[in-house]
């Protein structure tokens, strides 16, 4: 028996590990997404010395497998290269569409209002105050001590109520001196007195005689009429040394304090309310010393109320009495009206906020409006005016804010066909919102308000509405 090789087989058969691996690769074979992981494991069994002889076979089959594989794969490569050449130009394109796109010229949005027909006034607005037309300030009639007013600002009163109490002064307390001296004077004062009525007596008996004499036909009517000239002096001189002594005696007695207040000659003076209406302030309110002529009340009627309004003094004389005037931020809810009564002949000066110096004139205007719509409004208070010196029912008007200067003339944007079309117009009055239009637009025509420097002459707009 011939020993055989592990090494060297019969070349006409197969070993079982050779019919293994055979199978193996035909699996691997029908599958041709694959052959290229499986060339691989093929051509290592192929280098193999222990790879029976019946793999050859296989061998060229497979080669035609990664021959047609590498084909494809060539084929892709070229698409891919024709792809890569083609992204950029398209990119490109794109982008420089979008460019254009975003440059092309778009509408300008632009605010719009329209020319109407309505009322409009033309007014001057300026601040103003209200205040009684009649008030009263109560003083003190003569000097004394003040009683404790009771009354306060806002309190009803009527015409003769009893506002405030004077009492006298009461005199100052004499020193020895000073009373000696007043006790002289009363003595001087009685022997004055006491003189004068001795010479009475003598005057009025002389008188007697003569007439006696007269009646003799002794002495002559002028005599008579001498005698009887000092007995009329002597009664005067009389009466005078009793009021002289009168006067000692009281002073004497004002000093020593034997009156009380109450007393005759130290009666309180009382202080009456002159109109009916309200207290608007009181001055002095607690107890003090008053000398004739001190403001102690101030007393009026608030439902008779007028407004005082300064406004420049070229407006002033476009103001005529009877002249509609609005009063707004009041307090209420509606505006009250009130009718110009007077525009005061004098104006004055008046520095104003930014430090210029105008001449202005007070307007004062009554109120019109029911007492009964404005419970609330009292004297001094603040309100907003618009004096109408102008006013149309039916003008065709346009909003301010489109208007705007053209050298000498004004002029505004009207929209036509999605474009901006400027147009010179002749405007009239103005209150200060809208503006009278006399030329150049008509009734609905579409403008813009408030044109920039990005509106021109027929560019193209878009109207919104704020």
């Amino acid at each position: 028996m011939h020993r055989q090789d592990g090494n060297h087989r019969h070349p006409g058969r197969a070993g079982p590990k050779a019919e293994g691996s055979r199978r193996k690769i035909l699996r691997l074979t029908e599958d041709t997404d694959s052959s290229l992981h499986s060339g691989g494991c093929i051509r290592f069994l192929l280098s193999a010395r222990r790879v029976s002889p019946c793999l050859w076979a296989v061998k060229g089959s497979m080669q035609a497998a990664e021959s047609t594989q590498s084909s494809r794969h060539a084929t892709g490569g070229r698409r891919g290269k024709h792809a890569r050449r083609v992204l950029p130009i398209a990119g490109a394109l794109l982008l420089a569409g979008l460019i254009t796109l975003g440059l092309w010229p778009q509408p300008i949005p632009v605010e719009t209002g329209r020319v109407t027909v309505g009322p409009l006034r033309a007014t001057v607005n300026e601040e103003g105050k209200t205040r009684i037309r009649h008030r009263f300030t109560v003083s003190a009639p003569v000097a004394g001590q003040l009683r404790r007013i009771a009354f306060k600002a806002g309190d009803s009163v009527s015409a003769g109520q009893v506002l405030a109490v004077i009492d006298p002064l009461a005199p100052a307390l004499l020193d020895p001196r000073s009373r000696a001296l007043a006790e002289a004077r009363r003595d001087t004062a009685a022997a004055n007195l006491d003189k004068a009525k001795a010479a009475m007596a003598f005057a009025v008996s002389e008188l007697q005689r003569f007439r006696k004499l007269h009646e003799q036909g002794t002495i002559s009517e002028q005599e008579l009429d001498t005698v009887q000239l000092r007995e009329a002096s002597a009664r005067k001189d009389v009466a005078a040394a009793e009021s002289s002594l009168r006067q000692a005696e009281a002073e004497l007695a004002e000093f020593a304090g034997s009156r009380a207040p109450g007393e005759a000659g130290r009666q309180p003076v009382e202080v009456k309310a002159p109109v009916t209406g309200v207290v608007l302030r009181v001055f002095e309110e607690s107890a003090r010393v008053t000398v004739p002529g001190m403001p102690l009340l101030e007393v009026g009627d608030p439902t008779d109320l007028e407004v005082v309004i300064d406004v420049l003094s070229r407006d002033g004389a476009a103001i005529a009495p009877g002249t509609l005037v609005y009063l707004d931020q009041w307090g209420g809810e509606e505006p009250l009206e009130a009718r110009v009564r007077l525009v005061e002949p004098a104006a004055f000066t008046k520095v104003s906020a930014l430090g210029v110096e105008e001449q202005r004139v007070n307007v004062v205007a009554d109120l019109v409006s029911p007492a009964e719509k404005r419970r609330n409004l009292g004297d001094n208070f603040r309100v907003e005016a618009r004096i109408v010196i102008w006013e149309d029912p039916q003008a065709l008007k346009v909003p301010a804010g489109a208007l705007f200067r053209r050298s000498e003339q004004w002029g505004v944007f009207v929209i036509a066909d999605g474009r901006a079309r400027q147009r010179l117009v002749k405007v009239g009055r103005s209150s200060g919102t809208e503006t009278q239009i006399l030329e150049g637009l008509q009734k609905g025509d579409e403008v813009i308000l408030y044109p920039g420097t990005r509106v021109k002459e027929g560019g193209r707009v878009r109207g919104v509405k704020i």
